[in-house]
């Protein structure tokens, strides 16, 4: 994770590899290396414990145009244990015939789980891609609705 002074994440991903990140985040200044990242990583250490709604207040800051802004902003509403397809995500997007500029807002998303890219899935159900590998979307995806479901009960 790369976070500011603020705690507000700007990169996060499952990766050693902190200048890829930075790269990731159009970064030009190395990040200052901490053990724990505050918030962040107190939110994160929460989501793994099981309260999945602990990384939805965690400040992101990410810089793009207007279409990829928005669009992170609408991932952060699709609730943990819900995915939805890239049709549905282009269409809560505001542009429900752009379902190739959604996938590229998720493929572009340098904060992955605080901006949960991992939730959107194609037509079929089916994974799609993931930066960080379709094994690790399974985990999250599978952590979440095995968490949501026992919410439920």
């Amino acid at each position: 994770m790369i976070v500011d002074p603020d705690e507000a994440v700007l990169a996060s991903g499952w990766t050693t590899d902190v200048r890829g990140l930075m790269v990731l985040a159009k970064l030009t200044e190395h990040p200052e290396h901490r053990g724990q990242l505050g918030v962040p990583s107190k939110a994160l250490e929460s989501y793994v414990d099981g309260d999945l709604t602990a990384i939805d207040d965690v400040p992101v800051r990410q810089r793009s145009g207007e279409f990829l802004n928005h669009a992170w902003e609408v991932l952060r509403t699709v609730p943990a244990g819900a995915p939805v397809t890239y049709s549905e995500f282009a269409a809560r997007s505001g542009r429900p015939a752009a379902v190739r500029a959604a996938a590229m807002a998720c493929a572009r998303n340098a904060a992955a789980l605080f901006v949960p890219c991992h939730r959107v899935l194609r037509l079929d159900g089916t994974l799609g891609g993931f930066r960080w590998g379709l094994p690790v979307k399974r985990w999250l995806l599978d952590h979440e609705a095995d968490r949501s479901s026992h919410e439920a009960i």
